[in-house]
């Protein structure tokens, strides 16, 4: 079972799917606690989508790799997927530097130098295959250093902000 958050346009659906068919067959999964069926043409990856049938309506689709956005014959969606389940840890480092817990994309920085912040506080969001993850403040103080900014890629255990 995965458990996705999934934003389209605005609107949030907490998607749960049940385990993926190894044919055609439909997947069980629930939209805000409503159970449904899909089928979908591939599930070789988002770009194979080009059809999918959720209940009983038909979409005709095509779905950016990287997640980003869905046309539809309507026009085109901006998406975005979080896996609620994913475990992002922090490494530890025991003071208030906070690494890259994986590599990946800067998508946004979410304090700035001579913020104060709480411990828990999210502070970086990463992306990495396909899911955004925020990476939080591992104790409370005073951002003093940022070493990253939006766009820019990160290798493991890079020190992304200083808390001190």
């Amino acid at each position: 079972m995965s458990k996705l958050h999934v934003t389209i346009e605005g609107h949030e659906f907490v998607v749960e799917v049940g385990a993926l068919p190894r044919s055609d067959e439909p997947v069980t999964l629930t939209i805000n606690g409503t159970p449904l069926t899909a089928s979908v043409s591939s599930l070789d990856g988002p770009e194979a989508i080009e059809w999918a049938v959720v209940g009983t309506h038909p979409y005709e689709l095509s779905v950016d790799p990287d997640l980003r956005w869905i046309d539809t014959p309507q026009g085109r969606y901006q998406i975005q997927v979080r896996d609620l389940e994913a475990t992002v840890t922090r490494p530890r480092s025991g003071d208030g530097r906070v690494k890259a817990p994986i590599p990946g994309r800067i998508v946004r920085v979410l304090v700035e130098p001579g913020q104060t912040v709480q411990v828990g506080q999210p502070v970086v969001v990463l992306e990495a295959m396909k899911m955004e993850n925020e990476i939080q403040a591992p104790r409370a103080g005073i951002v003093s250093d940022l070493h990253v900014s939006p766009g820019q890629a990160v290798k493991l255990h890079e020190l992304l902000v200083e808390i001190s």
